[in-house]
């Protein structure tokens, strides 16, 4: 389905008439335009430390002399330059540095431990990584130690007073002039890992056009003006977007250092907040947090949720306490594909995640790629300038395109009569908490190597929170005793992200299994359910 132009509202048509100025630039000179015609766009950081502030030109300044340092290092146009790191104004600063020298900026979640962190370096051949020494309980030097060998990381780059051997200091970096430099707007600019149903996390591929498409499309929501704020880390593409809607549009932005509901709640009612985007558990937590300490945050126009199930309810609840909940789909790989919009009514905002976005393009079709029939469920297939340019590994561009350009979502869905589109189901075998995509698949591998582990299923046990949390089904071979205690040590000495340590454990005797002998968890879920081992979706 897509919005012909010849039906959109006046001011949708002015956003696709910007978004057609925006296609030929690439990151760098859009940064450049925004710094200038924006100069004093201001940026808030706010943690436990209190606040740090700065303008956009500022900001750009100290881009381009970082850009100049990491020329001076040897990093030249096309390569990867990996951050893992909090939320913080250096983000700015490293995501304005690598776009002006053409290098492609690689944001890691901050919680991904040396394991998923060793993959990441390796499959995108990062020249360069920039972490903290410590942050929140979290040694990121450890995590350097435990790294194997990187062939093409030539730089590891500490922000901090504590500097080991063999890594250099982000305050002390040499100084560089940034020579005159081609910029491609086609050229891979951002690259960020998600999970999915492959056990390793899945590199995506941006270019500038798809950032700034997505950027600029967003525009619509509110006037130039309004503070954003965003309770995202940068690893995540939500996160990225934030920083980057300071960088390419002037977005006055609040960000937060880490998720903190009582802070969000009197920022909210501080700088009038118009717009944010988080999940069901940062909505629940804002609510909870607004009535606790008395602050106003009736300033929203919107609240965009999304990233996991979106429970009507929760809705109801913000309705009720004057918020308009406007549920939202997209993924890493097409960052918005379609959102309710606060006049919509209220069932369509209780029970559809919204019409397509101007010039996104959705069909629901069968396994066999084939559109059915209208109003009925099938996988969502999706197109427009806003998608990714395909995965770091070819084999899975091959899977999860259809001719044309369309890609698989691997979610299922329907499209009603007026347009609206509802997510159904999920045909990856996903697991999403707290926003976050987990590969059953990669829990899986990881349970298996827990002492007296036969087999193992990792599914997503519901939660009014979080959306889910991973329950572990094992059986068992009686070398050693399994608990979940058991599991969590196993998890820490392979240096997993916390995240996808398991929460729940199920024992069981035997999967239900297919003819060919594969687990059955569309029947393994309700059985544990019925027991009241895990809670009824």
């Amino acid at each position: 389905m897509v919005q012909p132009a010849s039906q959109m509202p006046d001011e949708c048509l002015a956003t696709w008439r910007e978004l057609a100025l925006h296609s030929d630039l690439s990151l760098a000179e859009a940064m450049a335009r925004a710094a200038a015609e924006h100069p004093e766009a201001p940026l808030h950081l706010f943690g436990p430390d209190g606040q740090r502030s700065a303008a956009l030109a500022e900001v750009h300044a100290q881009g381009l002399a970082l850009a100049g340092s990491f020329h001076a290092l040897g990093l030249r146009p096309g390569d990867v330059i990996a951050m893992q790191l909090p939320n913080g104004i250096e983000n700015a600063v490293l995501f304005q540095a690598a776009a002006m020298l053409g290098c492609t900026l690689l944001p890691i979640v901050h919680i991904y431990g040396p394991h998923e962190l060793a993959h990441i370096l390796a499959d995108s051949r990062a020249r360069a990584l920039i972490v903290p020494d410590r942050w929140r309980g979290i040694d990121y030097l450890d995590r350097l130690a435990r790294l194997p060998v990187l062939p093409d990381l030539a730089h590891r780059i500490v922000m901090g007073s504590e500097v080991p051997d063999g890594c250099l200091a982000l305050a002390d970096l040499p100084n560089g002039d940034l020579p005159p430099i081609a910029h491609d707007p086609d050229a891979l600019a951002l690259l960020l890992y998600t999970s999915g149903t492959t056990a390793a996390p899945k590199g995506v591929r941006h270019t500038s056009r798809s950032i700034l498409a997505e950027l600029t499309a967003q525009r619509r929501d509110g006037p130039a003006d309004d503070f954003g704020l965003s309770p995202w880390p940068s690893g995540h593409i939500a996160g990225t977007l934030g920083v980057m809607g300071h960088a390419l549009l002037g977005r006055p932005m609040v960000i937060l250092e880490s998720w903190d509901a009582m802070l969000a709640a009197r920022l909210v009612e501080r700088f009038k907040v118009r717009q944010m985007s988080g999940t069901p558990f940062h909505l629940s937590g804002l609510l909870e947090a607004a009535a606790a300490g008395g602050h106003d945050i009736t300033s929203f126009t919107q609240f965009l949720i999304g990233a996991t199930t979106v429970p009507p309810a929760l809705v109801a609840q913000s309705e009720a306490a004057g918020i308009r909940c406007c549920r939202c789909y997209g993924s890493t790989e097409m960052p918005t594909v379609s959102q309710c919009d606060p006049g919509d009514p209220l069932d369509k905002r209780l029970n559809t995640d919204g019409r397509p976005n101007v010039g996104v393009e959705v069909r629901i079709v069968s396994d066999d790629g084939l559109d059915v029939a209208p109003g009925a469920e099938g996988e969502v297939a999706v197109r427009g300038a806003e998608r990714f340019a395909g995965y770091t590994d070819p084999a899975l561009d091959a899977m999860s395109f259809l001719p044309g350009g369309w890609f698989l979502t691997g979610d299922i869905g329907r499209i009603d009569a007026d347009g609206f589109l509802a997510i159904t189901d999920r045909k990856k075998d996903i697991i999403i908490r707290g926003g976050e995509n987990i590969s059953s698949r990669e829990v899986e591998e990881l349970l298996l190597t827990v002492p007296g582990v036969r087999e193992a299923a990792a599914i997503g046990a519901p939660d009014a929170r979080l959306g889910e949390r991973i329950c572990a089904v094992v059986t068992v071979d009686g070398t050693a005793p399994v608990s979940i205690e058991s599991i969590d040590a196993a998890f820490r000495v392979l240096g997993v992200a916390r995240q996808k340590v398991p929460e729940h454990l199920v024992v069981v005797d035997a999967f239900p299994r297919t003819p060919s002998g594969k687990v059955q968890k569309a029947e393994l879920r309700p059985e544990l359910a019925v027991s009241g081992q895990i809670a009824a979706r």
